[in-house]
């Protein structure tokens, strides 16, 4: 069974633990992103699936793996995801409650591609797992970090591939100037 892991953040920066056994390649599903999550372990706002977003672009690697239980364990390790949250990792074919995204779907059918695992993080904003902050509220909260924690969070964002445009990334360039840096750029194998 080949098996490949769909990224639009850090992954893409820095995959470890995770294993590939490809670089990462552009043209993987559109899928609704937005900067909706506040990160349980680290500074970022991170870049989530969020319905109602729009369609951004997407990358795909293969997974060092046939299996596909092993790769959503990758997947949930590197994400630092709870065993008991098994629906926070995307797959098809779907385990264990793993949501199926109709979008991925169509693109795995498409590429002749077996499975794919994802990051399925829902938006969560004031320790409110499922609330979808406006994107004042985004820039307010970005603004008010200082420090090393605003270093984190300001790197986050413009580490994310240019064409990676949301709504929110361009009310947090038009006020705070984080743009994305020119060198960046997706990973090799690891």
């Amino acid at each position: 069974m080949n098996i490949v892991c769909i990224a639009w953040g850090s992954l893409l920066w820095k995959p470890q633990p995770l294993k590939l056994a490809s670089g990462w390649h552009p043209g993987g599903p559109r899928l609704p992103l937005e900067y909706t999550r506040q990160s349980d372990n680290s500074p970022e706002l991170a870049l989530v699936l969020c319905e109602g977003a729009r369609l951004m672009p997407t990358y795909w690697a293969y997974l060092a793996t046939q299996d596909l239980d092993t790769a959503r364990a990758m997947l949930g390790t590197r994400e630092k995801i709870a065993a008991d949250r098994p629906d926070y990792i995307g797959s098809i074919p779907p385990v264990d409650g793993a949501r199926v995204d109709a979008r991925v779907q169509a693109w795995l059918e498409e590429k002749g591609i077996d499975a794919a695992v994802w990051t399925a993080l829902p938006p969560k904003f004031d320790g409110v797992s499922g609330r979808v902050p406006s994107s004042d509220e985004v820039v307010a909260w970005l603004s008010s970090r200082s420090g090393e924690q605003r270093e984190a969070a300001e790197d986050y964002i413009r580490r994310t591939p240019a064409h990676i445009d949301t709504r929110y990334r361009r009310a947090i360039a038009s006020t705070l100037g984080w743009r994305s840096l020119r060198e960046a750029h997706v990973t090799q194998r690891t």
